[in-house]
């Protein structure tokens, strides 16, 4: 069982940046992807980013342009920075991770709320 732990998550106006941090608790070596999510209120969890283990990065066309994602295997790590936020953006953000084995982990999520 591997945990994720989330962090950074807050209050900002837009047209502000927020960095949002995932550690898990076991190695992230052989993991095939991670990325984050985000959910809405009423609204489907939706993919923000993904980052494979060969540095392959991915983007919601939302995003794209304003949303960095990196990964750092030896920290266990991955980072998602954001700027130019807009209160779209205002949702539960999820850090995930798939294994190779096809094992996937979620984090409990943390909140990015942007006013206007």
């Amino acid at each position: 069982q591997v945990q994720l732990v989330e962090s950074g998550g807050g209050l900002v106006q837009a047209g502000g940046s927020l960095r949002l941090s995932c550690t898990a608790s076991g190695s992230i070596f052989s993991a095939d992807s991670m990325g984050w999510y985000r959910q809405a209120p009423g609204k489907q969890r939706e993919l923000v980013a993904t980052v494979t283990n060969s540095g392959r990065t991915r983007y919601a066309d939302s995003v794209k342009g304003r949303f960095t994602i990196s990964r750092d295997n030896a920290k266990r790590m991955v980072d998602l920075q954001m700027s130019s936020l807009k209160p779209e953006d205002t949702a539960v953000y999820y850090c995930s991770v798939r294994y190779y084995d096809s094992r996937a982990y979620w984090g409990q999520g943390t909140q990015v709320t942007v006013s206007s």
